[in-house]
């Protein structure tokens, strides 16, 4: 498999030779940075974990060159960030027991410009040479822009596949904003609970984030025991960690549809949802 950077990298836990763990997995994340796919595709990496059958691929986008760094980081470089961030996304690759972890390396600027083709050829290449049923990304109505790239590119690169190799199911994953505004209905609701070890170890490895006081580790799992109990009010809880995601599905399916309206419309029936308990509360 050809990638655009020089830099990119393939790094395969297990050591089976790089066409067999590619053509193996089954469940791809793609995300934008070193954690993400820790934080929004953890019902992925455990729906493969223990399996003989199933695997997860991971794709980061970006070198981690422009992350914060306090604490013990504070004075590293550029260059210096981008191989320790490297270096936690293959641990955690390890730990989470991925079939595959793939760099593309990109620059963050890169990614945010709507000209620049080479994250979405990348991950064209990723997606022939992997086939996956589930995809995982980043939702669009996330507030990072960085984040939006990546979705978009992926979006476009499963669009430029025939019908018959896209994914079967495409899930945009809480980030920079929580999806628990959206009406219940239209949520993709994972249990992902009981396997809280593993979620403290992949979190844990991101220790160059964590250091300076960003408790990204805490703040996810909160999410998730958050979503699990405020999900029904009527109810006793049936998990005690859930995950929220969009489902990006109607749009690897259809080329028509427009991701801005797509998401526009999600969020016309949120407002209206909220219009209408207001108004009859009201009597009007």
């Amino acid at each position: 498999m050809i990638l655009s950077n020089p830099n990119a990298k393939i790094f395969v836990p297990d050591s089976t030779p790089e066409p067999d763990a590619l053509a193996r997995v089954t469940h791809l994340g793609i995300g934008a940075h070193q954690d993400d796919l820790e934080f929004m595709a953890f019902h992925g990496i455990v729906t493969c974990y223990d399996s003989v059958t199933e695997w997860f691929g991971g794709v980061t986008c970006t070198d981690g060159a422009g992350s914060a760094r306090t604490g013990p980081y504070e004075k590293c470089t550029d260059a210096e960030m981008r191989a320790i961030r490297a270096d936690e996304q293959d641990r955690a690759a390890q730990i989470g027991h991925y079939g595959a972890m793939i760099h593309l390396d990109h620059s963050s600027a890169a990614v945010k410009d709507p000209r620049s083709t080479a994250l979405r050829d990348d991950l064209v290449a990723i997606l022939r040479a992997t086939r996956p049923r589930v995809v995982y990304t980043h939702n669009p109505a996330d507030k990072h822009d960085t984040h939006v790239g990546v979705m978009v590119a992926a979006i476009e690169a499963m669009r430029s596949l025939p019908a018959e190799e896209r994914p079967g199911a495409v899930y945009g994953c809480e980030g920079w904003r929580n999806l628990d505004w959206m009406p219940d209905a239209e949520k993709i609701v994972h249990n992902v609970g009981g396997h809280e070890n593993l979620a403290a170890a992949l979190n844990g490895a991101f220790d160059s984030q964590i250091a300076g006081g960003k408790r990204y580790d805490l703040g996810v799992i909160g999410r998730r025991r958050m979503n699990a109990v405020f999900f029904e009010s009527h109810a006793v809880d049936s998990s005690d960690s859930v995950a929220f995601e969009m489902d990006l599905t109607p749009l690897v399916k259809d080329d028509s549809l427009d991701i801005a309206h797509y998401v526009d419309e999600i969020i016309t029936r949120f407002r209206n949802d909220v219009q209408t308990r207001l108004r009859t509360r009201l009597g009007r």
